[in-house]
């Protein structure tokens, strides 16, 4: 019997004021270093589009669709039509009959997107278990997570039906199978403006999000626990919040991290070694300032056994020795690509989700 973490991750704006939000909707790495992950405009719901659907790499073999076609904006855009398109004209009927045509709504896609009082989308991912019990799968116990992701993708329907959802897409090719799912809250029977509209502090309010998450737990495990014929429990729910990803939750970061640990002794030794070498230079030393000139050939030193054969040992402690450093400068190398590759690859960075 395993325990196995859960985690529902409902991404954020917890930066009130206009620059702050103003930073955060036109970050090019389509992150930010600010507590700040919602889908506030159309810009950056294209960002989220090629991340999830893996554009950015043309890597989409390690990707499933379990809701939604090949294009996430077009899912949303679409969304909004079906959702709001009814109520949009009533309001432009009701503007129209009171001589306001210049308060229309013509596009409430872009409204939304427009205005920086609300997101435009809402991004949930799930996950269940963590790296080191998936480091343990193949890939074919790992692909029988879409069922068990396809029944939360369901529950959480069921659960919050204000929540239209759009797209749903499981992702196999990080750390551990998770689930992005993007939709859009709504909010009914609104006395200002639409009568429909888009409501994300409405639908998920502190207390409802954990309502809806201890629920998705429960039945995750259930369902997880069913199709693997398991009897894992989950581990005891932890305190946290909602936080940006940071270098040490890299992927390569943690594994190149391993690697430094399991090669502590390795580097122990060389140091030893090194030590070592540092004695027998001198004594090498000793022995060619020592030697004689052999008295028939010019320019020739005479060589007693024992001193060549500590000769050749130097040599081959010498080279050993090389050896090992070389392996601790490649180790030094790829920490310090680190902050390159963070800086040139946020989009492919996993969101750091919310550990529950």
């Amino acid at each position: 019997m395993n325990e196995l973490s859960y985690s529902l991750h409902l991404s954020s704006d917890k930066n009130r004021k206009p620059s702050s939000k103003n930073m955060a909707k036109n970050n090019a790495s389509g992150s930010t270093s600010l507590s700040n992950n919602a889908i506030q405009n159309a810009k950056q719901l294209s960002r989220v589009d090629k991340h999830n659907y893996r554009k950015y790499d043309n890597n989409s073999e390690l990707i499933e669709i379990i809701k939604g076609t090949t294009s996430l904006y077009e899912d949303v855009k679409n969304l909004y039509l079906e959702e709001f398109e009814e109520a949009r004209l009533e309001y432009n009927k009701e503007q129209e009959n009171k001589g306001r045509n210049d308060r229309k709504i013509t596009d409430y896609f872009k409204k939304i997107s427009d205005n920086t009082k609300n997101d435009l989308a809402c991004e949930i991912i799930i996950e269940l278990g963590d790296k080191k019990y998936w480091d343990t799968k193949d890939d074919k116990f790992k692909h029988k997570m879409t069922n068990v992701f396809k029944e939360q993708l369901n529950d959480l329907q069921e659960l919050v039906p204000d929540f239209k959802i759009a797209s749903a897409i499981i992702h196999y090719d990080e750390t551990s199978p998770h689930l992005h799912i993007v939709g859009v809250p709504i909010k009914y029977k609104n006395k200002n403006g639409m009568s429909k509209q888009v409501g994300k502090g409405d639908v998920f309010t502190r207390d409802s999000l954990r309502t809806i998450q201890d629920k998705m737990r429960t039945l995750c495990i259930a369902s997880f626990n069913k199709e693997y014929g398991l009897n894992n429990i989950l581990k005891k729910k932890e305190k946290g919040r909602n936080k940006d990803i940071n270098v040490k939750d890299m992927t390569n970061y943690q594994a190149m991290k391993e690697e430094l640990n399991k090669n502590k002794k390795a580097l122990e030794i060389a140091s030893k070694k090194s030590s070592e070498l540092d004695k027998t230079t001198d004594d090498i030393k000793d022995t060619i300032n020592n030697l004689k000139k052999a008295p028939i050939v010019k320019n020739t030193y005479t060589i007693s056994e024992s001193d060549r054969n500590k000769i050749i040992e130097y040599v081959d402690k010498v080279q050993d020795t090389n050896k090992d450093f070389k392996k601790t400068e490649m180790l030094s190398v790829t920490l310090n690509n680190v902050d390159t590759e963070l800086q040139e690859n946020r989009e492919k960075i996993k969101i750091l989700t919310e550990k529950q």
